[in-house]
């Protein structure tokens, strides 16, 4: 299926902890997601959620079967580095490097995303020492 990568509406904390089931379980349906998330909404407010979503683009609803299956319309990547680009402007001043402080402060990284992330740091060291030495040949 192709999740949408254009504009789409901003997906709320209760709509995101929606789309995190359906992005790790794909298409499921109403009672698959409710029995999915921990907490203690009943089986009506999850329906009435997931109704709400499709409504706004954010899921499709297959009505083919007995009980309608849902699926995300929008792309996890996507609407992830969205909501980063949001908070990173409002709450952290468009600074990088607080965000990374206070999320790596705040939770513990396993030793896969330490992994990932001295990948991405060393990966970015390297592009500005070119673009440095690029710099100094135009000189």
């Amino acid at each position: 299926m192709n999740k949408k990568k254009t504009k789409q509406p901003r997906p709320t904390v209760a709509e995101l902890e929606h789309l995190r089931v359906l992005w790790e379980r794909g298409p499921s349906t109403v009672r698959e997601i409710h029995e999915s998330i921990a907490g203690g909404t009943g089986y009506t407010t999850t329906l009435k959620i997931l109704q709400k979503m499709a409504e706004k683009g954010l899921l499709v609803r297959d009505e083919s079967q007995r009980s309608h299956v849902y699926d995300a319309a929008i792309d996890a990547e996507f609407t992830q580095r969205n909501l980063v680009v949001d908070l990173l402007k409002s709450a952290f001043g468009g600074k990088p490097g607080k965000l990374v402080i206070q999320a790596l402060s705040e939770q513990r990284a396993s030793e896969q995303e330490l992994a990932e992330i001295r990948s991405l740091l060393d990966k970015m060291e390297q592009d500005l020492k070119t673009k440095r030495k690029q710099k100094g040949k135009r000189k």
